[in-house]
């Protein structure tokens, strides 16, 4: 068989498997919602404005300086949220779920999991922080995790990359601010030590 016609083979080959990957990857995601643009926040309200600690470059959010929340103006019940997140050494973070704006302060509604590989912070990434501590984690500083949250009903699972790192069910009879309910997603800048970066940040609502 004359070189040109085999190369021509196996370009096409390649093609293919490459159209077969991309599809799977497309079906994979399937249903999801951008909720960054990858360009600026829209879609997104600052908590502690006058901290200045939110930019976007190169298609990250980056959260870098003192404390403040970057909240979600959607607001979601059931789905599976996923966002690429990446720490530097001695970090401390955040995601919060079921929450809702507030001008100032740590947010008092919902649920937060943690993002912490090696800050001082025993309490690492993949946490409900206050309820479930884990001492470990698979994620590491320097490396984009995936981090995932799944809500159906009462339960929250955890997962970094493909660990299932927490399965929760919350309990009858909860009571307070912390609780599943509906709300705001948001995104912890944590302390002006701290820098974490996230991007791909989607969301597929589930039905209720």
């Amino acid at each position: 068989m004359p070189r040109t016609v085999l190369a021509v083979m196996l370009s096409l080959v390649v093609l293919a498997a490459g159209i077969s990957v991309s599809t799977a990857a497309d079906d994979a995601e399937e249903g999801f919602i951008s909720l960054f643009n990858g360009k600026d926040l829209s879609g997104w309200t600052i908590g502690d404005k006058e901290a200045d600690s939110w930019r976007v470059e190169d298609g990250a959010i980056i959260a870098q300086g003192p404390r403040s929340h970057l909240f979600t103006e959607q607001q979601f019940k059931n789905f599976i949220f996923k966002a690429e997140v990446m720490t530097k050494p001695g970090s401390n973070g955040g995601i919060y779920i079921h929450t809702k704006h507030q001008d100032s302060g740590w947010p008092e509604q919902g649920y937060e999991t943690q993002v912490n590989v090696t800050q001082r912070d025993p309490v690492k990434t993949g946490s409900l922080y206050n309820v479930v501590k884990l001492y470990k984690t698979p994620a590491q500083d320097n490396e984009w995790w995936t981090q995932t949250i799944i809500v159906r009903g009462q339960n929250i699972v955890v997962k970094i990359n493909d660990d299932r790192v927490l399965d929760y069910t919350e309990p009858p009879g909860v009571t307070g601010t912390r609780r599943l309910s509906e709300g705001s997603f948001a995104l912890q800048a944590h302390d002006p030590g701290s820098v974490v970066y996230f991007r791909n940040i989607r969301v597929k609502p589930l039905d209720d």
